[in-house]
């Protein structure tokens, strides 16, 4: 049965876990998940983290997307195309210590010469000088290099969570979107997690729609196909005052803001892009 989480409610996830009975012997005891809420508040705030991440916090509600994704400091997590390591900021060191996470990355390798490889290997670079520039928080992060055609993010069944934040649309447009879900199937190990946020359309769209959106059933409809089962969907990161109909997407939006400087408080009053939360889980069996 598929639960629906309110973001009161993940909230309440980290506030008052320390006080909740555990429902069952397998549950984590209220002990050591205050101590992972403590961890994961220690992540967030850290100092590492520029003013300009931070601040989008109210948008992207770290803390309790990843409580609803249900990551653990002892978890192998797989950070799918992280960018300039927004997220990575938060999970790098808050694994350091007992888990592992893995920055999945385009093997610019694996593109033809010209402007997409050129791209990816700049946000690899930029990655890894950021990773390097703080070993502190991040010497133990890792990189996995990955060819979207054919996309490998580990050892099959080795990864206990697989997050992705705002990709599947690109997928989609470069006809990859089936491929990476079932690239994400294969590194989690079985009751492994797969966290979907992305841009929420207001329907379907098609393969090659250029809006940056996507339709929530579509998402959820690729990973079932990969074999997922749908197992939360939340609105933590919901946003009704996006109308989705700007004239360059969701890069109209903070912190893109592709528009008419005339414009620039009316797209401030709405806000990063209306999104959807998924976690899908692969089954035991």
């Amino acid at each position: 049965m598929i639960r629906t989480l309110s973001a009161a409610l993940a909230c309440a996830l980290l506030a008052a876990c320390a006080s909740t009975t555990p429902a069952t012997d397998a549950s984590p005891s209220a002990a050591s998940t205050a101590a992972t809420n403590t961890e994961l508040a220690t992540a967030i705030a850290g100092n590492w983290r520029s003013l300009e991440e931070t601040a989008r916090d109210v948008y992207r509600h770290p803390a309790e997307t990843l409580a609803l994704f249900g990551v653990q400091p002892d978890h192998t997590v797989v950070e799918i195309t992280p960018g300039g390591g927004w997220y990575s900021a938060i999970l790098a060191p808050y694994l350091r210590e007992r888990g592992r996470y893995i920055a999945a990355v385009v093997d610019p390798a694996s593109l033809p010469a010209g402007g997409s490889r050129d791209y990816q290997q700049r946000a690899k670079d930029g990655l890894a000088k950021r990773f390097a520039e703080a070993p502190a928080q991040f010497d133990r992060a890792q990189f996995a290099a990955y060819d979207p055609k054919t996309p490998v993010f580990g050892a099959p069944n080795s990864a206990d969570v697989v997050l992705t934040f705002r990709n599947v649309h690109n997928w989609r447009m470069a006809d990859q979107a089936e491929g990476m879900f079932k690239g994400f199937f294969n590194v989690l190990k079985p009751g492994g997690v797969l966290g979907v946020v992305e841009h929420r359309a207001k329907a379907n769209v098609p393969a090659d729609d250029m809006t940056g959106y996507v339709g929530e059933a579509q998402v959820i409809a690729l990973a079932q196909a990969a074999g997922f089962r749908l197992d939360a969907r939340s609105e933590i990161n919901a946003n009704p005052r996006d109308t989705k109909d700007h004239p360059n997407g969701v890069w109209t939006l903070p912190p893109s803001n592709r528009h008419d400087p005339a414009d620039a408080e009316k797209y401030r009053a709405i806000g990063e892009s209306d999104r959807m939360t998924l976690r899908f889980v692969k089954p035991a069996r």
